[in-house]
């Protein structure tokens, strides 16, 4: 094999459609562009989502919900799980800071405590939130909720 024996495969090259060269090419007359209409003109230009007039998906789908940009969404802790932390380390205070150390929480969530289950020992409890049913059983045992 040399260089001017080099052939493209059959069929792989195809000459190119050559359009508005007179009725001999088979695409004379109109051009391919159909009669009339607005892609028969010429500056005409198909926008992104144009379904040929009919009303476009984005505008027939439903728009649903709404997105706080400025909710704030917190950890929950109830007082069992509280109870269970507070017994399984051996401390009386449980903190943002302490839940973060161990693993419970990851840097940016807030910690909120929430009222569910049994709280059995005193504890002193700093939280971002609390509410006012955990802070009621916290404070009748003697312990005490700081809200950071």
């Amino acid at each position: 094999m040399e260089l001017h024996n080099l052939k493209p495969a059959q069929g792989s090259n195809k000459s190119r459609k050559r359009i508005a060269r007179g009725q001999g090419s088979g695409h004379g007359g109109t051009s391919t562009r159909g009669h009339k209409g607005d892609g028969a003109r010429s500056g005409h230009y198909t926008k992104r989502n144009f379904e040929g007039g009919q009303m476009p998906l984005q505008m027939r789908l439903p728009k649903v919900g709404f997105k706080n940009p400025n909710r704030v969404s917190y950890v929950p802790f109830n007082l069992g799980q509280i109870q269970e932390i507070a017994e399984k380390h051996g401390v009386d205070t449980i903190s943002a800071a302490f839940l973060l150390e161990k693993g419970y929480t990851s840097r940016t969530e807030k910690v909120k405590i929430l009222g569910a289950g049994e709280l059995t020992t005193k504890l002193n409890v700093s939280a971002h939130a609390c509410s006012a049913s955990a802070k009621e059983a916290i404070e009748k045992l003697g312990g005490s909720v700081n809200i950071a």
